[in-house]
């Protein structure tokens, strides 16, 4: 019956088509006329066109179209951070989720437009899909601090820790914190950056932490690209101090003024 009805359609339609070049909402109108002439002409054998039939067994049984379009859904799979963030390992980034689950293992369905996060088939937190890498998309109320909750990792806990190596540590933890919109967005940061000291030493995450300061930019980046272009053994002053002029015809000097 299928392809009996491909055969017949091509015959009604695709061979009455204008032959000749035409745009693409022109030759939708022609197929979309020759189709209504197709489906409204009577049956053979029979009294009623497939229109008809249609008015008569099957329209009243359709339900509403949809009111959105249709969106291919993706999947993905994490594990709840401690800062209470799952990343989307897609496009790198991070969303809230109600602190509650915490370290539990959460299913991800996502979109072009949204994501959704399910915990045992029940939706725990929805946000608006967004593609820009490393950054936190962050619902208040999911907070841990909203609730006076502490799960293991608090502000206060990483300020402690960083001063018990350098007061200049403690400094530049606390401004990765006060530049965060939520002080649990600065978490893995902090981590991050105080675990160095097992992997380079006190002094040189003290002098690091000091040279990020000198340049006002507070993230674990930073941090990282000191240590690894070993700019936390340099001393900018004493190279300043010590740089002269080269010698240049171009260059006056202080004589030419006496």
């Amino acid at each position: 019956m299928v392809e009996g009805a491909v055969k017949i359609l091509y015959r009604r339609i695709y061979a009455n088509l204008q032959q000749g070049a035409c745009g693409l909402d022109e030759l939708n109108y022609e197929i979309r006329d020759l189709l209504d002439s197709h489906n409204k002409r009577k049956l053979t054998g029979r009294p009623y066109s497939r229109y008809e039939l249609f008015l008569e067994d099957e329209k009243q049984q359709l339900r509403p179209l949809p009111e959105h379009r249709f969106e291919i859904r993706y999947q993905s799979f994490a594990t709840v951070m401690q800062n209470g963030h799952v990343q989307l390992s897609h496009d790198k980034n991070y969303y809230s989720v109600p602190y509650q689950y915490i370290k539990k293992k959460i299913k991800i369905l996502y979109t072009s437009s949204t994501v959704e996060i399910y915990y045992k088939y029940n939706r725990i937190a929805m946000h608006r899909r967004n593609y820009k890498p490393y950054v936190y998309t962050t619902i208040t109320e999911h907070l841990a601090s909203t609730h006076q909750f502490v799960a293991g990792w608090s502000a206060s806990r990483f300020i402690d820790w960083a001063n018990s190596i350098d007061t200049a540590v403690g400094e530049y933890i606390l401004q990765i914190i006060d530049s965060r919109n939520h002080p649990e967005q600065a978490y893995k940061s902090c981590l991050g950056i105080l675990n160095f000291e097992k992997k380079v030493g006190r002094e040189r995450l003290t002098g690091a932490c000091k040279r990020a300061l000198d340049f006002k930019i507070y993230s674990f980046k930073t941090v990282q690209k000191i240590l690894e272009n070993n700019l936390d053994r340099i001393d900018f002053e004493k190279e300043e101090q010590e740089q002269e002029l080269p010698d240049h015809g171009n260059i006056r000097g202080k004589q030419y003024y006496h």
